[in-house]
């Protein structure tokens, strides 16, 4: 497992945390916001989120990516460890790629609506060969060692329209999206894509 690292600010966060006197507000945060571990809350939250952002890098090539599913779909596995499976999307691996090279990962989930929530995660992530179901590449595990709830009084209430028709199902079955079928990209689709024949 991952241990928590000493500190979460590196020499330029102390920069500006002193030009505008927030060193101790930044100290004060670390201190009692910053989990090495899940807490209840944030195992309910995970697991009941139905997207979440990931921030990945490597040298020159900087991602920050969109995962979504149904709830259930992030699920937190140890103490430390969460992970998901991933699907067929549109075959650049940005982040994935980006994480195979530099394992460092930051993961953001937020819910919308009138009780915002905010929670980051950071840490080390793994890719573990394996598909088990139709479309999945692979599963995503993290060991997080950087837990921390954040403000969320930005974020607005947004008035939920419904899931994503194309979540795959319990099979890994989904609707094929219409880029899939444009003319210029469907015949570099991936020999195993599900939507490939259709």
């Amino acid at each position: 497992m991952s241990s928590q690292p000493s500190s979460m600010y590196h020499d330029g966060h102390r920069e500006l945390q002193d030009k505008f006197d927030g060193r101790r507000m930044a100290d004060a945060l670390e201190k009692h916001r910053r989990f090495s571990e899940f807490r209840e809350q944030d195992i309910s939250f995970i697991e009941g989120s139905e997207f979440f952002f990931i921030a990945t890098a490597h040298k020159q090539s900087v991602d920050c990516s969109f995962r979504g599913g149904a709830p259930g779909f992030v699920r937190v596995t140890g103490p430390r460890r969460l992970e998901w499976s991933d699907y067929d999307g549109n075959s650049m691996y940005r982040s994935l790629g980006n994480a195979l090279r530099s394992r460092r990962v930051g993961l953001l989930f937020i819910e919308f609506g009138a009780q915002p929530k905010r929670l980051r995660v950071n840490g080390n992530c793994n890719l573990l060969d394996g598909p088990k179901i139709e479309g999945q590449k692979m599963t995503v595990q993290i060991d997080a060692d950087e837990i921390f709830p954040n403000c969320p009084r930005y974020i607005p209430d947004l008035t939920k329209a419904g899931a994503s028709a194309y979540i795959p199902d319990e099979t890994g079955a989904s609707a094929k999206p219409d880029w899939k079928s444009a003319e210029d990209l469907r015949a570099a689709l991936p020999e195993n894509d599900p939507h490939r024949g259709q």
